[in-house]
């Protein structure tokens, strides 16, 4: 499929919402498996991170700094390149931006209590669920307040750089509470996005095209995941003494 029509399928909004289980079945177990490898991985390097002496003395404000630049890198070469690479390469990236964020994310080991990432993790898990099923099952369209929630998004980055430079303990309260809002929100959007796609007759008859959907929709479910974990945790606090 050419690039411009891998931008219009990601757009559309017509497909036929009254389809078969067996019809959406393969996109979306793909993505789920994909996204479920995707925060496999990122477990697993953040375990090995911490328990490797080697490699927790790499954990430091420069080497985080780089880390997070070439995961912004990898995630816009995958966002604008997707329809030109292959789903092998395209998975490849996607498992190296897992192992990345894993990397970075070994602080919050360090910084957090094990009690206050499991519970944050049990909360997400269920948030996420629940989100899951609301969207494969309303009839609403949620599609609309995906501008309003990128917007949101851009001032809450916005927000947090502020308030960087403040050390503001109740604004970062409030960042943190909307950032679960707005996260929320992108799951449920970005969730009833799969759906749709999974009702296209292009990605049902098209392998090669199904695969780079499932890991391109792998990735933002990944996202939206992983960013409301961080903040549940933020919210709900229990860093080591």
């Amino acid at each position: 499929m050419e690039n411009t029509n891998f931008v219009e399928l990601m757009r559309r909004k017509d497909f036929n919402p009254a389809v078969t289980y067996n019809q959406v079945q393969p996109l979306i177990k793909l993505t789920y498996a994909w996204m479920l490898i995707g925060l496999i991985v990122t477990t697993a390097v953040a375990l090995i991170t911490v328990n490797t002496p080697a490699l927790l003395g790499m954990i430091n404000s420069a080497t985080l700094l780089i880390t997070f630049v070439i995961q912004i890198g990898l995630v816009i070469v995958l966002t604008a390149a997707m329809p030109r690479l292959s789903p092998g390469l395209a998975a490849s990236l996607f498992l190296a931006y897992s192992a990345l964020t894993g990397f970075t994310l070994s602080v919050i080991l360090l910084i957090y209590t094990t009690s206050a990432i499991t519970t944050a993790f049990l909360a997400t898990v269920a948030l996420f669920g629940s989100l899951t099923f609301f969207a494969f099952t309303t009839q609403l369209d949620l599609s609309r307040w995906q501008n309003i929630l990128f917007v949101a998004l851009i001032g809450l980055v916005i927000a947090m750089i502020i308030n960087f430079f403040l050390g503001s303990s109740l604004i970062d309260y409030v960042i943190s509470l909307f950032g679960v809002l707005i996260f929320t929100g992108l799951t449920a959007v970005d969730t009833q996005k799969l759906k749709r796609l999974a009702s296209s007759p292009e990605i049902q008859e098209d392998g090669t095209l199904r695969a780079r959907v499932s890991i391109f929709m792998a990735l933002e479910l990944y996202l939206d995941f992983i960013n409301l974990f961080l903040f549940i945790l933020r919210l709900l606090g229990g860093g080591r003494r």
